[in-house]
């Protein structure tokens, strides 16, 4: 083999080999020995195997990904991967080989692996494509249709729609391109920040791929090959955001056990066998969990039971998502994308993407810029995207072509995307707010000579625009305050509105919000949302009344089912309860990161204070009024530079390294907490070569 690997000074591996083939094999093998313990825990999270090494807790995740069929799911879309793109799935084999082949060497560093009793596995070719499918299947919030059905029934019809923003448990990004008219350089620069829970180690991975084919630096998703959301091959740039799409679907079932212990469901020909098998999901600790899985012509059936007497019925909701339906996945992209020189490669290579829906920007050293919408949404009734729907009526068919996907021109020199109801609006129901689109906007405005260096500026932007509609409320409700409160609300109208770390205005404001969101979800107009979901744990993130309050605020706050003098009343109560107490912290001293470790550290204090919020650019959200600890937050950040890639930058949470104790473990928290940016290095003379 000629594989070389090179670190740069934060310890990022630089992978040179002879083919593109070869490639994957050290992209994998890399990645293994950086990262074993967390691509294990990947590929057991894929699998449905985690509770075996991870205890009780995780056997909720277990149960639904064997229901909902993830890894047979992913063996289908590599045989047909096999089918129809040989070479890309050659590609991917060889990914899965040098993970393989990384993997001891790679476990021996860790010490999770001897803390777990767990001995590193051995993945197979289809092992990515089920990550990738474990990694996104939540990601377009299907569990949110099971909300509106409680908001339906505890709340009534006509407020199905009250909470439609983005959910807690969305993931969510920042992007824009700035076009060459408005750069120093005269050059396009492609910049942003994906939002997810922040794991440790990070959702994403700084890699740099080359080969005689191409040469290029970007995100990686640990365990999948290649670089599918953020790219930067030299002569084009790529970057993406969540589009809010909706393309799955929930079907109410009818079930019934036949006489020879089989199943059948009820659809719109009448009852039909729905194949059906047993599998045991073993937890580590205690008693191992018994399911039967259970596929209808909809979908699997991820809730619900089977009775076991012949002829007695029960009820069920199957999940329909386009792998299971087409077999497809879109992995033939990614190969391309890395070779891709110009925008119209990259707008080509994205007709073949299918999962996650993505708003996409991409520039070209030519002048050439994209922005569309790329993936694979299915055409049905619009009943289906609002909610669970009847599995016997035909009316809820998905049609034989998906929808056609939207594009736009960049007319006025950058383009913005922000999970806004925008280009994506035809596709989706529920939508961020416009407040980050629109700040970006504005301070992309305010130049017509952006650096990668000055675009960190709006990287790291705290202005909060959501608070306008409950800073106006404070403003209404300043007539028969206490002395204590009117000088809290006085502070309030005077406050910048930023929320940094160190702002003792920005505290006292999230504490006379969180009041405000505890007092509107205890009112009894609610008293139907607070009882607990009859639905699995997993799905519980996107059924808690709080969180979904603190989400709608702005909108409860001048509409919606509580009255408008209950609503006076409900500020003017969380002003006295605030001035009443403690005077609250700066921002900082509560809205502490919080991210997700198979095996949390033993020091949770050691996690550091964070600025921005929910709504803000720099985007760190919380659940307001229940904890301001902010699980969900910038995953990554890059600039890509199309006038010179040296001068682009990134940055990830943690570091390089998924190694406790490694040097590059944490390095780059300093840089992360502070809106800065590491740089992109890509002189191979100033990279040090690793000895294998």
């Amino acid at each position: 083999m000629s594989i070389e690997v090179y670190r740069d000074a934060y310890g990022v591996p630089h992978l040179r080999a002879g083919d593109p083939e070869e490639l994957a094999f050290a992209q994998g093998r890399v990645t293994a020995r950086d990262r074993a313990w967390q691509l294990e825990v990947e590929r057991h999270r894929a699998q449905g195997t985690t509770a075996a090494f991870l205890g009780a807790a995780e056997a909720g995740w277990d149960v639904f990904v064997r229901r909902a069929r993830l890894a047979d799911t992913a063996r289908r879309c590599l045989a047909r991967l096999e089918e129809t793109d040989p070479r890309t799935a050659d590609w991917v084999r060889a990914y899965a080989d040098g993970v393989n082949a990384g993997l001891a060497e790679g476990a021996r560093r860790a010490p999770e692996f001897a803390a777990t009793g767990l001995t590193a596995g051995r993945w197979e070719a289809w092992t990515p494509l089920a990550v990738w499918l474990s990694t996104h299947i939540l990601f377009a919030g299907f569990p949110t249709k099971l909300w509106r059905e409680q908001v339906a029934t505890g709340l009534g019809e006509e407020w199905t729609e009250l909470f439609a923003a983005d959910g807690p448990a969305t993931a969510g990004s920042n992007g824009w391109l700035v076009a060459g008219e408005r750069t120093a350089s005269g050059a396009a620069l492609v910049a942003g920040d994906p939002h997810r829970f922040i794991e440790a180690p990070g959702v994403y991975q700084q890699i740099r791929l080359a080969c005689p084919e191409y040469d290029v630096v970007g995100l990686a998703v640990p365990g999948v090959p290649g670089l599918a959301h953020f790219g930067h091959t030299g002569p084009v740039a790529w970057a993406i955001t969540n589009a809010m799409a909706d393309y799955q679907d929930l079907y109410r079932e009818r079930l019934r056990r036949t006489a020879d212990g089989g199943v059948e469901a009820y659809g719109p020909e009448g009852w039909r066998p729905a194949a059906a098998h047993t599998e045991t999901v073993e937890v580590a600790g205690g008693e191992p969990v018994l399911i039967e899985l259970v596929e209808t012509g909809r979908g699997p059936v991820i809730t619900g039971e089977v009775p076991d007497l012949p002829g007695a019925e029960g009820e069920g909701l199957s999940l329909r998502y386009v792998p299971r339906v087409t077999g497809r996945l879109g992995f033939e992209v990614l190969p391309r994308l890395l070779a891709a020189r110009t925008v119209a490669e990259v707008d080509t290579a994205l007709d073949a993407w299918v999962e996650p829906v993505n708003v996409v920007l991409a520039a070209d050293t030519a002048g050439g810029l994209l922005h569309r919408v790329a993936g694979h949404v299915p055409v049905r009734d619009r009943a289906n995207s609002l909610r669970p729907v009847p599995a016997w009526e035909p009316g809820h068919a998905w049609a034989a072509e998906p929808a056609p996907l939207p594009r736009a021109e960049v007319t006025s020199g950058y383009a913005v995307m922000a999970n806004a109801r925008g280009l994506a609006a035809p596709l989706g129901v529920e939508f961020a707010p416009a407040h980050r689109a629109d700040r970006i906007a504005a301070l992309l405005d305010a130049s017509a000579a952006w650096t990668a260096e000055t675009t960190t500026a709006v990287h790291r932007d705290t202005d909060n625009r959501a608070a306008a509609r409950l800073l106006a409320a404070v403003a209404a409700a300043s007539d028969g305050l206490s002395p204590a409160a009117g000088d809290v609300g006085r502070r309030l109208l005077a406050w910048n509105r930023r929320m940094d770390a160190d702002s003792a205005d920005a505290g006292l404001y999230a504490a006379v919000r969180g009041a405000v969101v505890r007092r509107l979800a205890a009112h009894e107009v609610f008293a139907g949302l607070r009882e607990p979901a009859p639905y699995p744990e997993v799905f519980r993130p996107w059924l808690y009344l709080g969180p979904r309050v603190g989400l709608a605020l702005e909108t409860l706050l001048v509409s919606g089912p509580v009255p408008a003098g209950d609503v006076a009343r409900i500020v003017r109560e969380a002003l006295e309860e605030t001035a009443a107490g403690e005077p609250p912290a700066a921002w900082g001293a509560t809205h502490r990161l919080a991210p997700w470790q198979a095996l949390p550290h033993a020091d949770d204090s050691r996690w550091p204070g964070l600025g921005g919020d929910h709504d803000c650019v720099l985007s760190t959200s919380s659940a307001p009024g229940y904890t301001d600890r902010s699980a969900r937050a910038s995953a990554a950040r890059y600039v890509w530079d199309l006038a010179d890639r040296e001068r682009s930058g990134w940055i990830v949470p943690f570091g390089a390294s998924g190694v406790a104790g490694d040097p590059h473990h944490e390095d780059q928290l300093p840089l992360w907490l502070r809106g800065d940016l590491a740089p992109v290095t890509t002189d191979w003379n100033r990279l040090t070569k690793e000895q294998e």
